[in-house]
């Protein structure tokens, strides 16, 4: 019909090819604006001071923490269901928000404390690339750390015996699945289920909000 023009394949493949990257864009930019997210994100607690041990062998403090956000999550070097792909998450979000430039720590916290001494945390940060100073591994005293993780962030931690694991072929020690965003000043801002497929990119955008405002 006259009036209409249809472009060729190649132009058709230029044009989406050209929407594809100003879609992929904006994706970005969304999840960088400063503010987008930190003004509605609700403060869901604070995490009280502790002191336990990185994998380093030095002592950590909460208030070491303080002046930038981190994501927290908790794990077991003895664990062989979801504590793996925690860890691989961890990973992703951590490289994820090296790349974006987003300044941020990651803590992963030991469930299992009397098993991973800082030699046994050390072996397994290798194992998922841990290599840098800014993802940290704590380990410490038994009850000091299921008192933190129970009573300061307010989750879930219990042991189970050998026999029950057997038994039912379930681990030793029941935990929660969340990773939880912290900001600079030691406020929880959001806790995310670890298992979610969009689990890395919920947690990026809001701590690059957090990050942003500072």
């Amino acid at each position: 019909m006259s009036g209409t023009s249809v472009a060729s394949p190649a132009a058709a493949r230029a044009i989406w090819g050209g929407l594809i990257a100003v879609m992929g864009l904006v994706g970005v930019v969304a999840y960088l604006s400063p503010g987008r997210q930190a003004a509605t994100l609700p403060v869901l607690g604070e995490v009280p001071a502790f002191s336990l041990t990185e994998r380093s062998g030095r002592a950590l403090t909460r208030a070491d923490l303080d002046g930038a956000p981190w994501v927290a999550d908790f794990i077991f070097t003895r664990c062989t269901g979801m504590c793996p792909a925690l860890s691989t998450r961890m990973a992703e979000i951590r490289r994820r928000a090296g790349e974006a430039g987003i300044k941020a720590r990651f803590v992963s916290f030991s469930v299992d404390p009397v098993h991973d001494t800082p030699a046994v945390l050390q072996e397994y940060a290798r194992r998922f690339g841990a290599d840098g100073a800014d993802w940290l591994f704590l380990t410490g005293d038994r009850d000091a750390l299921h008192a933190l993780i129970g009573r300061g962030f307010r989750l879930s931690v219990a042991e189970r015996s050998p026999e029950a694991a057997a038994a039912d072929g379930g681990e030793l020690i029941v935990h929660s699945d969340r990773f939880v965003l912290v900001d600079g000043s030691g406020q929880i801002r959001g806790y995310y289920h670890g298992t979610d497929p969009g689990v890395v990119d919920a947690v990026l955008r809001d701590l690059a909000a957090v990050a942003a405002a500072g």
